[in-house]
């Protein structure tokens, strides 16, 4: 497994990590202890050492499989979780110092752990962005001992830009795949100049960009694709990118071309996004533990051509661009 450093932490992390979001069971799969542990320790022996969850998967319980993980574990595993989504209304407002410790202790206890590698603010309000008091918070924290790093998990390029003028920010994770190319013209110019680590989540469009769904592919009803493609529940920005699931599959269809000796299609999307120096890691999800072994062979392939890294980007302003531009993604 090839190894990038993440910014300012100077952690030196697998170039693939792993998204949790499906260890917990909320992709309209049940929750399963022995598949969750079974998918974690199957990415450690296959060299992955970065995992990224969160306090709101599967209400608590993919935390506690990552902590289960790094406690069964000889190897240096780096643990990266949010929170702030737990707060209902998820307004501004509700982003208080005293309540986010709240938070960043109860992950430490879920996790069975003394200190978290990375806490991330779990996508807040735009408005949170600009109250240094909440970014305060987490050098006290640090000074404590009940964290090493923080970083933020963001909906819109604005958002991240904001974000890292706090000098203690050190990481970003926000949504980029071939189907989100904005943050690479916008934010990793100004993230490199500041040493920022960024984390690509949602690199399969919530997996579109498998090339394995249709139009006929059915959802079960507790899985965001099925109820979320509007923004129903939560952005819609996290479910296939927020992109037209009709029109992201015709798009598919036209990278696939460019591809017709390959036979993954997860690969290669993993591999465009690697293409990028910038990017510290990619954190695909994974539901079985042949998805996480998938999910590796990224690393195994050759630099992809120029010639189609534009061929790409000219399906995306041809399918994709058109209508995301009013958004700030």
């Amino acid at each position: 497994m090839k190894k990038r450093i993440l910014g300012k932490t100077g952690f030196e992390i697998s170039e693939t990590g792993l998204g949790t979001w499906q260890v917990g069971g909320k992709w309209g799969d049940a929750f399963s202890h022995e598949n969750a542990d079974t998918i974690l320790n199957t990415a450690v022996d296959n060299g992955i050492n970065f995992f990224d969850t969160a306090d709101v998967y599967g209400s608590g319980e993919s935390e506690k499989a990552v902590g289960r993980l790094v406690r069964s574990r000889k190897e240096r595993i780096y643990v990266a979780t949010k929170c702030g989504r737990k707060l209902s209304p998820h307004t501004d407002e509700s982003y208080q110092p005293q309540v986010l410790r709240k938070f960043v202790e109860d992950s430490l206890n879920n996790m069975g752990l003394e200190t978290i590698d990375l806490i991330q603010l779990h996508c807040p309000p735009t408005e949170t962005y600009y109250r240094p008091e909440i970014f305060e918070l987490f050098d006290t924290l640090k000074k404590e001992g009940k964290i090493l790093n923080l970083g933020v998990s963001v909906e819109k390029v604005d958002e991240a830009l904001k974000a890292i003028e706090y000098d203690n920010v050190t990481t970003v994770q926000i949504i980029f795949n071939m189907f989100r190319q904005r943050p690479a013209e916008k934010f990793f110019p100004e993230a490199a100049k500041r040493n920022i680590g960024i984390i690509a989540r949602v690199p399969l469009a919530s997996g579109l960009l498998t090339g394995k769904l249709s139009p006929s592919t059915k959802f079960n009803e507790d899985d965001h694709r099925a109820f979320n493609r509007n923004g129903e529940a939560f952005d819609k920005g996290e479910t296939f990118s927020g992109v037209d699931y009709m029109k992201g599959l015709d798009a598919v269809e036209e990278i696939k071309k460019l591809f017709p000796e390959q036979t993954n299609l997860a690969a290669i999307a993993l591999k465009w996004i690697l293409m990028f120096s910038e990017v510290s890691c990619v954190i695909p999800g994974a539901s079985r533990p042949a998805q996480a072994l998938s999910n590796l062979r990224a690393s195994e392939l050759p630099g992809l051509p120029e010639d189609k890294m534009e061929k790409i980007k000219k399906i995306y302003k041809e399918y994709i661009w058109p209508d995301l531009a009013k958004e700030k993604w």
